[in-house]
């Protein structure tokens, strides 16, 4: 989970300390060490470190033998060429081995689940399905050594104020003694636990869910799943909510209503002549809702309420958002998407994103630079120019789109 809140750590004391210990040299260069550069840099986060409350012995020991791992290096400068698309995503995601190992979940731990659903008010089906999407259940955490993959972040390359933050506050989880550094373990980029919680996420939200003095994300259930509903509880999960669901669009609809900034109530998109998956009537209330095509005009349609952009703050992928939701209500027993999915479109590679960005622009849309990330400014400048082409303003980027604009 790269996502969180970057929080203090609340129970955190801030000690003095000397300029010479401040400065005192690497603890413990491993055999060989060559790098000059690093373990000079290492020196300087030390001082940064303990000037922030981390005693010298904590970090001396964390520490240890610590050297850029070029496992790390290669995967943070890792840009892919293509995405995955969303139908593909989704099929792994809920799959039925999935879904029968979640239900396997559900049923092997009803007491502590409805423990959980209570205290945090988030559905035991949501939790379950944070986990089996984050680490199939536990069965793949991360074996990087956690200070050594965020050292190799926060020395060089495009991430370093991110690994550095993250690799403070993972010092602070040390000092506190929840694990131990050599037990501290994770993804490359420092996701840890049955939950993938960056450090600030940890000491923003973890809690010691049995009670044992530790929050052990690591290897006590009730801890990480804990820890995941008090998160979300903290970011606005409404107890009793839907996230949503899918729905169908009149023929003649307005596509550029399937945008970020438009919430309307279920009333009034059902004014609108959008009807449930199946063609029923929506119910209509005075919630708010957004409309969202994840594959363009062409695929699934949702409306999402509150509770999917709860998921969002955990990860800020729809695709993520929508594979936990829908991951949740096939534990429930509800059916798969209607839909189909335009398998035939398939996603943009970055270059063709970036030249997708620059013919817009170049046409009067702009997309806010090229960067090949379509965010809001470059959804909108398409949708503009797709206005007026007279095309159905999806917003949604494909080859033939771009065809088109290479006119």
């Amino acid at each position: 989970m790269f996502r969180g809140l970057c929080l203090l750590f609340a129970g955190f004391c801030v000690s003095i300390v000397s300029p010479a210990t401040a400065s005192a040299p690497i603890p413990n260069p491993p055999p060989g060490f060559v790098d000059e550069a690093f373990a000079s840099w290492l020196t300087e986060f030390r001082s940064e470190a303990l000037a922030a409350g981390i005693s010298g012995p904590v970090f001396d020991r964390a520490m240890r033998g610590v050297r850029p791992d070029p496992k790390v290096v290669d995967a943070n400068n890792n840009q892919p060429e293509f995405v995955r698309p969303v139908w593909d995503y989704l099929a792994s995601a809920i799959s039925d081995t999935r879904v029968a190992n979640g239900q396997e979940k559900l049923r092997a731990y009803p007491t502590l689940l409805g423990r959980l659903e209570e205290r945090y008010g988030v559905d035991k089906e949501v939790l379950v399905a944070i986990w089996g999407l984050e680490t199939g259940y536990g069965a793949f955490m991360g074996n990087h050594r956690v200070t050594q993959a965020l050292s190799t972040l926060a020395y060089d390359g495009r991430r370093t104020k991110f690994g550095r933050e993250q690799l403070l506050a993972a010092l602070k989880i040390l000092q506190r003694g929840d694990i131990t550094p050599e037990a501290m373990t994770g993804s490359w980029a420092g996701a840890m636990g049955h939950t993938q919680f960056i450090p600030t996420t940890y000491n923003a939200h973890a809690v010691d869910f049995n009670g044992d003095g530790k929050r052990d994300i690591w290897n006590t259930i009730g801890d990480a799943l804990g820890s995941a509903g008090n998160y979300l509880a903290a970011s606005g999960f409404q107890t009793g909510g839907t996230w949503g669901g899918e729905v169908k669009l009149p023929r003649t609809f307005d596509y550029a209503l399937a945008d970020a900034g438009v919430e309307k109530t279920m009333g009034e998109w059902a004014a609108l002549g959008i009807t449930g998956a199946q063609g029923g009537a929506l119910r209509r209330d005075d919630l708010k809702a957004r409309l969202i095509l994840p594959a363009g005009h062409k695929g699934p349609a949702f409306l999402v309420r509150n509770n999917f952009r709860t998921i969002l703050r955990y990860n800020n992928s729809t695709s993520y958002a929508l594979a936990v939701n829908l991951l949740a209500d096939r534990f429930r027993g509800k059916g798969e998407i209607v839909a189909n999915w335009p398998t035939d479109d398939r996603p943009l590679g970055r270059t063709e994103r970036q030249e997708l960005q620059r013919l817009l622009t170049s046409k009067g849309y702009d997309t806010g630079g090229v960067d090949g990330i379509i965010g809001g400014n470059s959804r909108k400048a398409l949708r503009n120019w797709q206005l007026a082409q007279g095309l159905p303003a999806d917003g949604y980027p494909t080859a033939a789109l771009l065809a088109r604009l290479r006119r």
